[in-house]
């Protein structure tokens, strides 16, 4: 797909209004002491949890709760260290980005196909069907108007949280594997990975599995393992599936569609960035302190090397800039709001136009 870039009125003007906020406060693009004082708590509440569950072996309830806790630390590493660091917006040094990055290595993931598939391509193309991997669920979901639709579908709106606890898991075990053996995110192949990132790829598979299979298997046996591995991974698919899914997926962003011969779009990008992309609960700083500013998505797909602890008063600047342009800002007032419009456009994709 090509987006019009004949005209780009609206982002040149934009950059240029929050260029001369940096340069009025005299703040820096990357992260802050509020970020990194973040960072240190949420990897330190992981290790404790961690190490209490797999060497200290807490009853039964208590290991329960802490697994359950132990998948919301991994979320929150995912959205507060590893998605600014993955950006390059995590500090204004790139071996600390790579840092913050290498945390979803440790976690099971790949933070090479991860780039690939979020910077890439999800940023690149947002609600594009064909290209954008995070709306690509069938034939278990159907995520945009485009996609075919099949009668199990007519009930996702009942069933997809159990779908959405099995992300993490398929994403660690499954899709990474996936895209590095095919060498494509959906049906976009990407370049040769060099001999590092191969060596990376596979260093930090056989880590993850020792330190989430191996270790905790051996110090509290299998069944136990089990059970609170699938409680942990459960939790953390939940958790990152709901916060991304109301970034794209609700009853007012709009799914466009390239022309079949040109693969020309009408917006240009920043607009296509903006008619895709909603905001949730922007006013309430607790949801902003843990989900990493991703309830400012607008801001993120807008200016993705920008740190999120800036995405508040960012908002305030694209939002006045939407406004003066005509271009609709889409924003829920809370979670839950966001959430029942994910309900209700999961609902009317279930069923035939």
């Amino acid at each position: 797909p090509r987006f019009n870039h004949s005209s780009q009125n609206f982002y040149n003007e934009l950059k240029n209004r929050v260029n001369a906020y940096f340069k009025e406060t005299g703040k820096k693009e990357s992260g802050n002491s509020i970020l990194y004082t973040k960072a240190i708590l949420y990897t330190l509440g992981f290790a404790a949890t961690y190490c209490w569950l797999v060497f200290f072996t807490p009853a039964v309830g208590w290991a329960l709760l802490g697994c359950v806790l132990l998948g919301g630390f991994a979320a929150t590493i995912g959205f507060n260290i590893m998605h600014d660091g993955a950006h390059g917006s995590f500090s204004k040094y790139p071996r600390l980005n790579d840092a913050a990055a290498w945390s979803l290595n440790v976690l099971g993931g790949s933070s090479i196909m991860w780039k690939i598939k979020h910077n890439v391509i999800h940023h690149g193309f947002t609600n594009i069907e064909g290209m954008d991997d995070d709306i690509e669920a069938q034939p278990f979901l159907r995520m945009a108007p485009q996609q075919k639709l099949y009668p199990l579908h007519r009930f996702q709106h009942i069933y997809f949280p159990f779908l959405y606890g099995l992300l993490y898991f398929a994403w660690i075990f499954h899709t990474d594997y996936k895209k590095y053996f095919t060498g494509k995110v959906n049906e976009t192949p990407f370049k040769s990975l060099s001999a590092a990132e191969h060596i990376s790829f596979w260093s930090f598979k056989v880590l993850n599995l020792f330190l989430f299979v191996v270790l905790p298997i051996i110090m509290v046996g299998f069944l136990p393992f089990l059970i609170g591995f699938a409680v942990f991974v459960f939790m953390t698919g939940v958790s990152i599936s709901i916060v991304f899914q109301l970034a794209h997926t609700v009853e007012h962003t709009e799914f466009p569609v390239p022309d079949a011969d040109t693969g020309f779009i009408e917006n240009e990008w920043a607009i296509h960035q903006v008619n895709t992309t909603a905001n949730f609960a922007t006013r309430n700083k607790v949801w902003h302190w843990l989900l990493g500013g991703l309830n400012f998505q607008i801001e993120h797909h807008l200016f993705p090397k920008i740190s999120h602890v800036h995405y508040p008063a960012l908002s305030r600047i694209v939002k006045k800039a939407c406004a003066d342009y005509g271009i609709n800002y889409i924003e829920y007032p809370t979670m839950r709001t966001a959430l029942a419009s994910h309900v209700s456009f999961l609902k009317r994709m279930g069923v035939a136009a």
